[in-house]
């Protein structure tokens, strides 16, 4: 089940930290009183996580092709789906409940992509692209604590930091998405090392969850941003 390549012991801690990022997101959906959200938002992940496992464990995203396999099938699915959701009265009436301070501080769940830089480590990653995508989530989600801090003091400045910290946030993801194309096209063309170890279990959930889920949630902070300007 878990590979070889990597102590068993990191795999089962990565699968229980996992467990942070879908409760936050869940409990998100709660405070921003959806009938059931935080049971439908949990549900929907577990299950949606439990298919893409059986798909890794029984090899269904190895081949390496362009674009890869487990973007094709899982991150652009979600992403589709979440921007949908995104569109919703049932978002917006959500989005407005929501305290600027609850959208900012999720985002300490990002200290996973220390992940990034571990598999880095173990050389099953470029280095480039690891320690720009690990360092880039280690700071934003650093950051996250200080930003939700000047919003709760009501800080002058508080909505223009969440703006340079949301905009930075977006951006990393979207880098770090774009270089995981990048690499793998490297990877079949010099037939060097790419980042196909991410489509291991349990590490398969890192595209398979966190590219759309992440950048939903950084459109969340943009739109709360938007409504507290005009207010």
């Amino acid at each position: 089940m878990f590979s070889n390549q990597i102590p068993i012991i990191f795999s089962i801690l990565f699968l229980l930290a996992f467990l942070f990022p879908i409760l936050m997101v869940a409990r998100l959906a709660k405070r921003g009183k959806i009938k059931n959200g935080f049971w439908l938002v949990l549900g929907f992940y577990i299950v949606y996580l439990m298919i893409v496992s059986v798909a890794s464990i029984n090899g269904f995203f190895d081949t390496v092709m362009l674009p890869p396999k487990i973007v094709v099938t899982t991150t652009l699915p979600l992403a589709v789906f979440v921007t949908i959701i995104f569109s919703t009265k049932i978002c917006k009436k959500a989005n407005a409940i929501l305290k600027l301070e609850h959208l900012v501080k999720i985002h300490i769940f990002r200290l996973i992509g220390g992940t990034f830089i571990i598999l880095y480590l173990y050389d099953l990653l470029p280095p480039a692209f690891a320690l720009c995508a690990g360092i880039g989530d280690l700071l934003t989600a650093v950051s996250s604590v200080f930003v939700a801090k000047a919003i709760r003091n009501n800080k002058s400045y508080a909505n223009k930091l969440t703006l340079i910290w949301n905009t930075f946030g977006l951006v990393d993801i979207l880098i770090t998405s774009a270089m995981a194309i990048i690499f793998t096209k490297i990877s079949i063309d010099n037939t060097v090392q790419g980042v196909e170890f991410l489509v291991e279990f349990p590490f398969c959930f890192i595209p398979a969850f966190a590219p759309p889920t992440i950048i939903f949630l950084h459109l969340l902070v943009f739109r709360k941003l938007s409504w507290l300007k005009k207010a």
